[in-house]
């Protein structure tokens, strides 16, 4: 990984950054500031030409330049995205355990729900907050896939080149408001995953192009600083390019779009071991790094 991208504060400011060396360098104080956008997330508007001048740039920096992590706050490195479309149940391990053993995929179909990207969006430390009312707070680490290219209804074989970067995700729902067996629905997935504060991303934004095969990474999450998940991304039942092929037959797949990929076995559901206020999950990917949150009361 030659550079990462990040969003920081910074003496009030939000700056986005290149992450090189271990340090934060401001686009803004690049030499090719002027053909730069100010924002992470417009970077994905021309995501082909500013890749090629972010990757010059990088290796440009020296090692000491730009901020220290003591000087910055982490905030999401994507502020905000266009849309947030999350792969349900989508690795073998993880059907099991919610009691579809044995489960093949030519018996399975892809379905993805949404979580509303301003207000779900937040970055690591004490940003996590309880969705009101709920006694079954889980956990979910995912693969998230951000659009850097438009896409609509793509084939399997070139959905990949649509992918600029990849991070770490955590889908936290509140379980006990998912279901509503009294409707003739059966389950309420805005109740239940669309909560403020739900979707952390980070704490790096890596270039698709660092990432060897993203279909066989590992992915890890504590509660507490006991391991709850270890699986890797190999264990999908449908691979992110069939995820995005088949997504951008539904809707229109936009630079910026961020797509979570699902999630393997190890959740509280199925234990009924669910996440309290002060509790700490880091969840972390391979070859992207560590996000770690603390959960916060209700608001």
């Amino acid at each position: 990984m030659t550079y990462a991208l990040a969003t920081v504060e910074h003496q009030g400011r939000t700056l986005a950054c290149l992450e090189v060396h271990g340090r934060y360098v401001p686009l803004s104080s690049l030499p090719a500031a002027s053909t730069l956008p100010d924002t992470v997330a417009a970077l994905f508007d021309r995501w082909p030409s500013h890749a090629v001048t972010l990757s010059q740039l990088a290796a440009a920096c020296a090692p000491g330049a730009g901020l220290a992590p003591a000087d910055v706050r982490l905030l999401a490195p994507l502020l905000y995205p266009g849309k947030i479309l999350c792969a349900g149940a989508n690795y073998y391990d993880h059907l099991a355990e919610m009691g579809m053993p044995g489960a093949k995929k030519e018996d399975q179909r892809l379905f993805f729900f949404m979580k509303p990207p301003r207000n779900a969006v937040v970055g690591p430390g004490a940003t996590v907050h309880m969705p009101l009312g709920t006694k079954a707070f889980d956990w979910e680490i995912e693969l998230a896939a951000v659009i850097g290219k438009t896409a609509r209804n793509v084939s399997v074989q070139d959905a990949l080149s649509h992918v600029a970067a990849y991070t770490v995700a955590i889908d936290f729902s509140a379980r006990d408001h998912n279901r509503a067996p009294e409707t003739f629905y059966k389950l309420d997935w805005v109740a239940g995953k669309a909560n403020d504060t739900c979707c952390p991303l980070g704490p790096r934004l890596v270039p698709a192009s660092a990432i060897a095969n993203p279909q066989d990474i590992g992915l890890k999450l504590w509660v507490n600083g006991q391991i709850k998940q270890d699986g890797r991304s190999s264990q999908m039942i449908f691979s992110i390019a069939e995820q995005i092929a088949t997504a951008s037959r539904i809707m229109t797949l936009d630079p910026g779009d961020v797509l979570l990929t699902g999630t393997p076995a190890g959740v509280g559901s199925p234990k009924q071991t669910f996440l309290s206020v002060g509790d700490q999950v880091d969840a972390e990917i391979e070859g992207i790094g560590r996000l770690s949150v603390t959960i916060q009361p209700g608001r």
